[in-house]
């Protein structure tokens, strides 16, 4: 069974070979499975449980603690989480497939199989005769609904307009924080136009007959192609205005009183009445396709139009992706629209229905009580369908497409503060669209493999096959690498955040969870030997020389740290006065900062921090010790999981502990609850204010944060340099990156110095 798979994929693909094990990720934990069988395209959907390696510290008793002794200890525990996994591949296939499920269930939860589809009736007996699983039919409207609810929740830039000559093909829209109401047209045989305004709520308003059905049957009469995809290579191949009759063909130009240019359509297939000779198979086909998408994107406006909505999904076994397809769509909302409304296509559309009948199945786990999100290690990602730039993915259209996502366990939401949830845009740079930047970070995370892999082995020394994990992490990710410079789009917007994140699932894939757990144990020992002395130094400056030295502080812990740099013990006694931050700074509104502390405390600040050891220790407390002594609350916002040498949230609770044992004021504030630590939800270098922990959110709220402050060059350079908010923020960094310094117009440790205060007609200083 397992060479039928092997052969299965190899056959569709010369260029790819997967091994089952690899298209069916952890099938041996199955819990649950639901299956969309369309016409030709079988989507299955299963969730399993997913074990891995997690890194834990825990504080040791500091009464008992000697000089030599760590102040935590680490240690390496299994964890269980909750993983959703998505395939797609040919009907053909499915009776292959189902012997290879079958062959691996072992601890199957339930004896049901949610399905739903047109071909679920069809392939109902063979299903159950395989699995030994009752088929239990759902409703594919409902299903729909419900999977696109889904992702449009838990997958950032889902959404995207198509733009076929522009340098990138994909322009991906930024989730909204309320996705209703919206427009669904589902194009199947059929075409539904659906009207969703909640979860729940939703209405088919309106449908055609003329939909991929039509585009099949006719394109097979004319052109004798009896496969879909065939047909769709042919169009792509035709040129429509050999067959079609243009407005310059009836009045030898355009017909500018009504509005009408030469090259539009007058009459789908009008040169094939009058002319007397044979017409192409690809252009007959392109002007088919023209012809009903045409029908559909006008069809969609009408609708969108009488129900007074903006937002409309394309959806279904017509679109699949086809560069052809999105653009005649997108053209004909364009021109009927007046580009009032957009043509939004779905990065998962073919995965809607397969997602949908997984929620109906496991509504007792309440799936939508936890926010998920996509595994970019185990997931293939959206490829570009443009012949010039990918001809073979025709070819691939049926081959084992995947989607993985994890359940994050906690729900992320916007950050209240966001003046703009609906525009915030985290990433300061898209690297899908800026081609000399995206050559520019891919080199960069190219050279520094070598090093994430050594990292990774001597992070876990004890243990004899690292070097081997290492080596499989090195081959997965520099495939992702080269995969993002061929197809950038793949995940939705490529950024340097992307880039971090996907090598990150990558390390965790291979049981790397913590590479700098023992370098950050030993940066947060040695910075905590001087804390006392830096403390007191500050004592003695005036209150002027202090707010200096505060923010010197700040920025010289976010340039060094203990595992780079070993000469930072030199630098520690004489951090506030580093060579690199002398004014005036390349953003520079310490000024305007300094008159404001004259003013009246803040009533809470919220301070998003970054690296351990020096920088939270001798950069971060002394300034937020200042903060507590004016009257002001702080809330320490630290990663929920690791990310490179960030601090997580685990570890700040043990060195704040280790700070209060030593400075009364911290004592005092954690004492009175004016000192609060709470988790981001974040395991990322970078920041996404639209998805952070929901209890981070309700403190915000209950504390009338009036200061956001973000540190480090990930999360105020790479993400929320342009992030508006609804109160003071504080973002502050030194650039230690030359080529990133020279795009902002500085130099290599240029210091960017950012207060910005909300105003109706001033964004910031």
């Amino acid at each position: 069974c397992a060479k039928r798979v092997g052969r299965a994929s190899h056959s569709l693909d010369k260029s790819i070979t997967l091994p089952p094990d690899e298209i069916f990720r952890n099938l041996e934990n199955a819990k649950r499975f639901a299956i969309d069988i369309g016409g030709s395209l079988t989507k299955l959907a299963y969730y399993s449980t997913v074990q891995h390696k997690v890194a834990k510290v825990r504080s040791f008793d500091h009464t008992a603690k000697g000089d030599g002794e760590p102040l935590y200890e680490i240690s390496v525990q299994e964890e269980i989480t909750a993983r959703l996994h998505f395939i797609k591949f040919e009907n053909t296939y499915i009776e292959t497939c189902l012997d290879f499920i079958k062959d691996h269930l072992v601890n199957t939860e339930t004896k049901v199989i949610k399905a739903t589809g047109g071909g679920a009736h069809k392939f109902k007996d063979l299903i159950e005769k395989k699995l030994k699983l009752k088929v239990d039919k759902e409703d594919e409207m409902t299903c729909l609904i419900k999977g696109c609810n889904f992702v449009l929740r838990n997958i950032p830039h889902e959404a995207f307009v198509y733009a076929k000559h522009a340098d990138s093909e994909f322009r991906f829209q930024n989730t909204h924080p309320d996705i209703f109401p919206y427009l669904l047209v589902n194009i199947g045989s059929g075409v539904s136009i659906v009207k969703v305004e909640s979860e729940d709520k939703y209405e088919r308003i309106g449908g055609s007959s003329i939909g991929g059905g039509t585009f099949w049957g006719l394109g097979a009469l004319l052109t004798k192609t009896k496969r879909f995809d065939e047909l769709l290579q042919l169009a792509s191949k035709g040129q429509h205005t050999n067959v079609d009759m243009l407005v310059k063909d009836i009045y030898g130009g355009a017909y500018g009183s009504l509005g009408l240019t030469g090259d539009l359509i007058a009459s789908s297939f009008g040169k094939s009445a009058t002319a007397d000779k044979e017409f192409s198979k690809e252009d007959m086909a392109k002007s088919l396709l023209h012809m009903i998408s045409n029908d559909i994107g006008q069809l969609a406006c009408l609708y969108a139009r009488l129900h007074n909505l903006t937002r409309v999904y394309f959806g279904g076994f017509f679109i699949r992706g086809h560069p052809v397809t999105m653009h005649t769509i997108t053209y004909s909302i364009n021109f009927f629209t007046k580009g009032e409304v957009q043509a939004l296509f779905l990065r998962h559309e073919g995965y809607l229905g397969a997602i949908g009948a997984f929620l109906k199945g496991a509504e007792e786990d309440n799936p939508n009580q936890y926010s998920w999100g996509e595994n970019y290690a185990g997931s293939s990602g959206l490829m570009s369908v443009s012949p010039d730039l990918n001809p073979m993915q025709r070819a691939r259209s049926g081959t084992f497409d995947m989607l993985e996502m994890d359940r994050l366990e906690r729900q992320l939401v916007n950050l209240p503060l966001l003046q703009d949830p609906s525009s915030y845009i985290p990433d300061t740079v898209d690297l899908t669209e800026d081609a000399l930047a995206r050559e520019y970070w891919l080199y960069c995370f190219e050279e520094a493999l070598d090093g994430v892999v050594k990292r990774a082995v001597a992070s876990q020394r004890d243990q004899p096959e690292a070097a081997e994990r290492a080596e499989k992490f090195r081959q997965k990710y520099r495939h992702k690498l080269q995969t993002l410079r061929h197809q950038p789009f793949a995940y939705g917007s490529l950024t340097v955040r992307s880039l971090l994140d996907t090598r990150e699932h990558c390390l965790n894939e291979f049981n790397f969870p913590d590479p700098y757990s023992k370098i950050k144990q030993r940066e947060n020992d040695m910075a905590l030997k001087y804390y006392q002395k830096v403390v007191k130094s500050l004592e003695e400056l005036s209150w002027d020389q202090r707010q200096f030295a505060l923010v010197r502080g700040l920025l010289a812990g976010n340039v060094f740290d203990w595992g780079a740099k070993a000469c930072c013990i030199v630098m520690v006694v004489n951090v506030y006065h580093c060579f690199f931050i002398e004014r005036p700074w390349l953003v520079d509104a310490y000024n305007q900062w300094i008159e404001r502390l004259k003013g009246p405390p803040h009533k809470c600040a919220l301070f998003f921090v970054d690296n351990s050891g020096m920088d939270i220790i001798l950069g971060v407390f002394p300034f937020v010790r200042e903060l507590l002594i004016r009257g002001t609350e702080v809330v320490l916002a630290s990663n929920s999981g690791p990310a490179l040498n960030d601090v997580t949230n685990s570890e700040l609770q043990i060195v704040t502990e280790r700070i209060a044992a030593m400075d009364p004021v911290i004592q005092a504030a954690v004492k009175e609850d004016r000192l609060t630590l709470v988790q981001s939800g974040s395991s990322s270098p970078c920041l996404d204010l639209s998805r952070l922990d929901k209890v981070l959110a309700t403190v915000v709220r209950e504390r009338s944060t009036d200061l956001v402050v973000i540190e480090g060059m990930g999360r105020a350079i790479h993400t929320n340099y342009y992030a508006m908010l609804s109160c003071e923020s504080l973002k502050l960094a030194v650039i230690k990156n030359s080529w990133l310094a020279e795009r902002l117009g500085g130099k290599i440790f240029s210091v960017v110095f950012k207060y910005e205060v909300p105003s109706k007609t001033q964004g910031q200083y």
